[in-house]
């Protein structure tokens, strides 16, 4: 049973053995992102890494669909995120999902349980790590609707594919399975689709098991050096080291391995 659980607008998040797991909750439409959605998915990332008790992030989707993108209904009638009332003029991205996920220090997971098309995909590829069932698949499908990659994909696909593929993927708006995806390396793993939260969970544990303080440390450290010159990043990475090694931890973590039993890591 979970440890809490809480109800956003189409979102749902609970919390069980130091895992949060969010929800996004409109199957009936395939997961399409509204406002609400929106707001929802950022307030619970947030929460979840605020909260000292979480160490991991599972997202997923409601339904037969993880996220197929913008709600084309609302967008093409000028309401939700088609809506005339976001301008140049007060577009705030500092706590949308795309930014809130890049800038987390709690490992995030994402469990693709269907399709992952435009912000959904763009989505799923903020996460730190990603499981796709057999019957997912990513739709790059931008150019196909007029627009670009809105939401992390421009910045991320380079990053993971080099400059050539994604090119070619952006360029054409191709949607490629879940096999294909992870061929090109945009997937850690292809799981059968009824065993996709048990394998999302699996991996979520052996990272929580681990020494949070440690892990956040080290997710902060490789953000930072995506910009940074290697001298400046190895200067970061120890004055980070400094305080780690004075937690209890650490002391905790040494100790284990000279008495070759498992650490019991409290986040301190």
């Amino acid at each position: 049973m979970p440890d809490t659980a809480t109800t956003f607008e189409e979102i749902l998040y609970e919390v069980a053995d130091n895992i949060a797991t969010i929800t996004l909750n409109a199957p009936d439409r395939m997961n399409t992102i509204s406002g609400p959605m929106l707001d929802g998915l950022s307030e619970a990332l947030l929460k979840a890494d605020k909260d000292p008790e979480v160490r991991c992030v599972i997202l997923t989707g409601a339904g037969r669909a993880f996220c197929a993108g913008l709600n084309l209904e609302s967008a093409t009638k000028g309401e939700g995120m088609g809506s005339g009332a976001v301008s140049s003029a007060n577009l705030d991205l500092r706590n949308t999902p795309p930014t809130t996920l890049f800038n987390m220090d709690t490992p995030t997971v994402c469990a693709i349980n269907g399709g992952a098309a435009g912000y959904g995909m763009d989505t799923a590829l903020g996460c730190d790590i990603r499981i796709m069932s057999d019957k997912a698949k990513m739709a790059a499908a931008f150019t196909k609707r007029g627009i670009l990659p809105e939401s992390g994909g421009t910045w991320f696909l380079p990053r993971m594919l080099g400059w050539e593929k994604a090119c070619e993927l952006i360029f054409t708006g191709r949607t490629l399975k879940a096999d294909e995806c992870l061929a090109e390396g945009l997937c850690s793993k292809v799981v059968a689709h009824d065993s996709l939260m048990d394998e999302a969970r699996a991996l979520a544990t052996e990272i929580a098991s681990n020494a949070p303080l440690a892990v956040q440390a080290s997710k902060r450290l490789m953000r930072m050096g995506l910009s940074e010159p290697f001298t400046e990043h190895v200067h970061h990475v120890f004055l980070q080291l400094l305080p780690l090694m004075r937690s209890e931890d650490a002391r905790e973590g040494m100790m284990a391995f000279l008495e070759k039993r498992e650490a019991n890591f409290k986040g301190r």
